[in-house]
């Protein structure tokens, strides 16, 4: 059984950096493409990031140039290198598949950009 576990999520303010990790357990990670999903309140889920299971990367607009993801197939483990945050980037930040992500989220992690 697949699990996954999101971490690195904290109060920031605008203009500072985070990075999220995602550790995936099992032997199935290196074979499949993977996302970073988040949702604000009031707002649906959206993907911020992707990878493939070769490293090749897409960003939704608002995100590229400042978020960076990748991926230790060695390890198992997912990243969002997150730099000049916003407000708007406020939200639970959740990991899985890409583009068909499980039907299980994790508890996901929070990150607040505020001053």
């Amino acid at each position: 059984q697949v699990q996954v576990v999101e971490s690195g999520g904290g109060l920031v303010q605008p203009g500072e950096s985070l990075r999220l990790s995602c550790a995936v357990s099992g032997n199935i990670f290196r074979f499949f493409g993977m996302g970073w999903y988040r949702q604000a309140p009031g707002k649906q889920r959206e993907v911020v990031a992707s990878i493939t299971s070769g490293g090749s990367t897409n960003y939704r607009d608002s995100v590229k140039g400042r978020f960076t993801v990748s991926r230790d197939n060695a390890n198992n483990t997912l990243y969002l290198q997150m730099n000049s945050l916003k407000p708007e980037d406020t939200a639970v930040y959740y990991c899985n598949f890409y583009p068909t992500p499980r039907e299980y989220w994790g508890q996901g992690t929070q990150v607040t950009v505020s001053s």
